[in-house]
């Protein structure tokens, strides 16, 4: 069992002692010419964020993300070829909540790029235009685990706010490259259609499942949106806490209430240790649903979420 206590967000004052050296390293790439560029130059913190601005973007945009889907977004290592796309970046797009506090900042100073500063007309917080779960409704402190005092930040597992952010996010582009106002609204149309179809025919399938099938545990606090737009139950969570390890007495409590109410199965993103969450399914001879942590490589949003959805169903019905 894993006892020891998993690290909250690194503090930034860490990260900030490090800009010297990150400047250093980035000034010969700062100064390289940008020969050939798009209309516009996007940067997004997670996979997923870039997905939805290359379905609004388009031909007009080129897009980077700065975190890989295999890395927790809490805990990105801010490496200095990070910092050229935000130096160069028209427009950053992120996640909000806290999501990237203990990595993001540094690289926003260092970039020296005034259009992407918070506040700035280049920066698009995600988390502004969703409707928000988990706001805590007493004060926030550390021996609650990775609590987000601003609600939980995990919602982009939900295609419902993904049409919240696509609409909001087509406007910046709008305000930011009028010249090709009408491909960023047609595109967000589309896409918006797209992902109200979807969103409407996965709620369905999984409302045909009975109230047993659809009681899960998740590993972490993660997953409250995705439960919440495919009507899943989350019994209880691995970690006792958020972001606090589990301990043999607490996973104990998780086997019995697993037994008791018939769950086999466990949900969980990639980069969450899998030993625990396969120990319990194996007890009861479930299964371990292992998502991705964001859009990978060479799939569209609407691709990862099928994926996730299919596999989920799988799971419940086996």
């Amino acid at each position: 069992m894993e006892t020891a206590l998993r690290p909250l967000v690194p503090a930034p004052s860490a990260l900030l002692t490090a800009l010297p050296a990150l400047l250093a390293a980035t000034l010969a790439l700062l100064a390289t010419p940008n020969i050939a560029r798009a209309d516009l130059q996007v940067v997004a913190t997670l996979p997923d964020l870039a997905a939805i601005a290359r379905e609004i973007g388009g031909e007009h945009v080129t897009v980077t993300a700065l975190a890989p889907p295999s890395q927790d977004p809490h805990y990105v290592d801010p490496r200095p070829n990070l910092i050229l796309p935000l130096n160069r970046a028209d427009l950053l797009v992120v996640n909000g909540l806290e999501l990237e506090v203990g990595w993001l900042p540094p690289l926003q100073v260092a970039a020296r790029n005034g259009r992407i500063q918070t506040g700035g007309e280049g920066y698009f917080d995600a988390s502004a235009v969703v409707r928000r779960l988990g706001v805590p409704q007493s004060k926030v402190d550390r021996a609650m685990g990775d609590i987000h005092p601003g609600g939980n930040p995990h919602f982009l597992l939900d295609p419902r706010a993904a049409r919240q952010i696509a609409a909001a996010l087509a406007n910046r582009m709008v305000k930011l490259d009028p010249s090709n106002s009408a491909a960023y609204r047609a595109n967000a149309s589309a896409f918006d259609e797209a992902l109200a179809t979807f969103a409407r025919a996965q709620q369905a399938r999984f409302a045909a499942l009975s109230a047993e099938q659809r009681r899960v545990v998740a590993y972490h606090a993660s997953l409250v949106y995705l439960f919440d737009w495919l009507g899943l139950i989350e019994a209880e969570t691995v970690e006792p806490r958020p972001g606090i390890a589990p301990t043999p007495a607490h996973v104990a409590r998780v086997l019995s209430l697993m037994k008791q109410q018939g769950i086999r199965v466990v949900v969980q993103e990639a980069y969450y240790p899998q030993k625990t969450s396969q120990t319990l399914t194996r007890l009861v001879g479930g299964r371990v649903v292992v998502l991705p942590g964001g859009t990978p490589d060479g799939k569209r949003y609407l691709q990862h979420l099928q994926g996730i959805a299919d596999a989920l169903h799988a799971a419940l019905t086996q």
